[in-house]
């Protein structure tokens, strides 16, 4: 009988010990919060299936989500306190944060190259790209340095190809392409689907550059930062159990990229899946500091204005966090969730 009593207490004791610590405590009433994204993309992925699945709620922030387009836009969004959060790639907006915006990355998930390099049909090798142009949004933007390093790459001198500016989306461009204004855009899947379904080809996987990159990451400001800490770790660890939630619920996660791409194509959605649900995710979500760096000397090399050092514009402590309180390991159990 007394064994049964210890037993009984001991697993009273374990279960408590790894008790969630980032909840909210009983009764308390939801946060209202807004949270912004700058595209409509699959790398969205865990956002879109939080958001369906009622994932920020259970720790007590009711958030509504609105499309903001552009960088620029959604950092001022941020600094204004307009949204509390901005999930988006950190890639094209740290540059903004290296200016001076008060703003800070405090979650990545995704930290690798998923954009692919898309091509007219005529255009099947390298050598064919000679004398044609690809698209871009801005010159000196993402979509202008990742296509710059892509030619470098295939092995051809960047002036034997037009680099072209023709704004829009990556939707836009890819019309664009599909109607013969440029000959290659840099595209992300799933739209990469649509491409080779169209007889398009995909020339080249940027993931094979080996380039250091931070795609949709958590970002939020100053303010929040210094006002509600306790939120922004809330938010953390709700990312931290989305993560888990996309990785074993396929179907689900696919369901919300689905609804918000307004697309039911199969091959396309398990497309999304595997490369952002898997192929470049970090469970651990932290800020690769080298990757700020790298990507805050291109930005002071094609003449961005730089006031902060790399170091200034993102948080782990938040991250770290997670692993200290045992958070991480409980959540992957038995499972490697440094993979």
């Amino acid at each position: 009988m007394k064994l049964g009593i210890v037993a009984f207490l001991l697993a009273i004791f374990q279960a408590s010990a790894f008790a969630n610590p980032y909840l909210p405590k009983p009764g308390e009433r939801l946060l209202s919060m807004r949270i912004s994204t700058c595209a409509v993309s699959g790398g969205f992925i865990h956002l879109y299936t939080a958001l369906d699945n009622g994932l920020f709620d259970k720790y007590g922030i009711k958030l509504e989500n609105i499309f903001i387009r552009g960088s620029a836009q959604n950092l001022t969004a941020l600094a204004t306190d307009e949204v509390q959060f901005t999930y988006c790639a950190s890639d094209a907006i740290i540059p903004g944060m290296a200016a001076g915006i008060e703003v800070k990355i405090v979650a990545s998930p995704l930290v690798k190259l998923p954009y692919v390099l898309v091509t007219r049909k005529e255009v099947r090798r390298p050598e064919d790209l000679k004398g044609k142009a690809l698209g871009i949004a801005r010159a000196g933007d993402l979509s202008d340095r990742l296509s710059r390093a892509v030619v470098k790459k295939l092995g051809l001198p960047i002036e034997a190809v037009t680099i072209r500016p023709i704004g829009g989306s990556q939707g836009e461009r890819y019309q664009a392409m599909a109607a013969g204004i440029v000959h290659g855009v840099i595209i992300t899947p799933p739209l990469d689907v649509r491409a080779k379904n169209e007889g398009y080809n995909v020339m080249y996987r940027l993931i094979d550059l080996n380039l250091p990159f931070i795609y949709s990451s958590l970002h939020t400001s100053y303010k929040m930062l210094r006002e509600r800490p306790e939120i922004v770790q809330r938010m953390v660890a709700a990312f931290a159990e989305i993560v888990y939630f996309v990785e074993k619920n396929p179907d689900k996660a696919k369901a919300s990229v689905a609804k918000a791409m307004r697309t039911k194509d199969e091959a396309a959605l398990q497309s999304a899946y595997d490369v952002y649900a898997r192929e470049i995710l970090d469970r651990t979500m932290v800020v690769p500091g080298k990757a700020v760096a790298e990507t805050v000397e291109l930005g002071r090399e094609s003449g961005s204005p730089v006031r902060k050092k790399p170091e200034e514009i993102y948080d782990n402590s938040f991250v770290n966090n997670l692993e200290k309180s045992g958070f991480l390991k409980e959540l992957w159990g038995s499972e490697n969730y440094r993979r």
